[in-house]
């Protein structure tokens, strides 16, 4: 059994649970949603996890560096993480990670960017299985149309955590129609 460590994080958007595994974190979901349940019960399946409330130095990191996120203080995050899925999982929520603050790309546009410009429904599948929401940025992935579609935290914090990045009005009234 390996031991994660959880932490609760109270953030504008809503309840937020972290866990680590040894330096590396490897959850950042939302509390109350069944995606949460979901990722721990894949980490308790792949790692053979041993759940424990307790902190870490980088769970309190996190903290610390959510918090300048919301204060509008920090752009990018340094957290050494740990995902769990498969390898095309893995693949997919790199991609994430290549999402500039302030930006969003599509389902489709991040499909055509791993070579697969049919794989709009795996790539959003994949992205509905991110466990380390924020850090790995899914939030930052919307519909060709510009809409806002799917977000495990539920489509109220998908707006407020893109409103928090948005910089021009212009960019806002795109993703906001």
């Amino acid at each position: 059994m390996q031991q994660v460590n959880i932490q609760y994080y109270s953030s504008p958007c809503g309840e937020i649970i972290l866990a680590s595994v040894g330096d590396e974190l490897c959850l950042c979901d939302w509390k109350e949603m069944p995606c949460a349940e979901r990722n721990k019960l894949r980490l308790s399946r792949y790692m053979k996890a041993e759940f424990k409330i307790e902190t870490s130095t980088i769970l309190e990191l996190a903290k610390t560096q959510l918090d300048e996120y919301f204060t509008g203080n920090r752009k990018t995050f340094d957290i050494p993480l740990h995902p769990v899925g498969t390898d095309f999982q893995k693949k997919v929520w790199h991609a994430l990670l290549n999402i500039p603050y302030r930006e969003t790309k599509s389902y489709k546009e991040i499909a055509i960017s791993m070579g697969n410009p049919n794989g709009t429904r795996a790539v959003a599948g994949a992205i509905g299985a991110n466990g380390i929401c924020i850090f790995i940025p899914c939030h930052r992935v919307i519909g060709s149309n510009h809409s806002l579609t799917g977000f495990a935290g539920g489509l109220d914090a998908k707006r407020r955590l893109l409103e928090l990045e948005a910089e021009h009005k212009q960019l806002k009234m795109l993703i906001f129609k």
